[in-house]
């Protein structure tokens, strides 16, 4: 087995470049759900029933593990968003130990409005967010 490779000056420059424009999206992601009036998390959990591959809807198991959460925690954010009218669940047809989540109309909009905006501030970083390329 080959020792790893000493990272030098560019690497670390490389590295570092790619975790400040991660953050810089975001933040401004952060604060563009903030401005809804809904917490990041929220819109992650929305975004994620909408993104869900082949459906419009996620199981909480599958949510979780979009999220990388746990379960329990999962369950209760969605608790919330039915409770702020953003989604639904609804029993499985084909197994009824789970729990299929749907948006609303509500989540529907504001997921919209935020999906747009995330999408205009990703083609503005267009170049800057550069994967770094590390020879191991």
């Amino acid at each position: 087995m080959n020792p790893p490779r000493t990272l030098a000056k560019p690497d670390f420059e490389q590295l570092s470049e790619f975790r400040y424009q991660m953050r810089r999206f975001e933040r401004f992601s952060e604060r563009a759900a903030q401005d809804e009036g809904i917490t990041p998390l929220q819109y992650l959990l929305l975004l994620h029933i909408k993104g869900y591959p082949g459906r419009d809807w996620a199981t909480v198991g599958e949510l979780a593990e979009r999220l990388q959460s746990h379960h329990h925690g999962v369950v209760a954010l969605v608790t919330r968003c039915e409770a702020a009218g953003l989604v639904r669940r609804a029993p499985s047809i084909e197994d009824r130990r789970q729990v299929r989540v749907h948006l609303e109309a509500r989540g529907e909009e504001v997921l919209a409005r935020l999906a747009a905006l995330h999408r205009a501030e990703i083609k503005s970083l267009e170049g800057a967010f550069r994967v770094p390329q590390i020879d191991l």
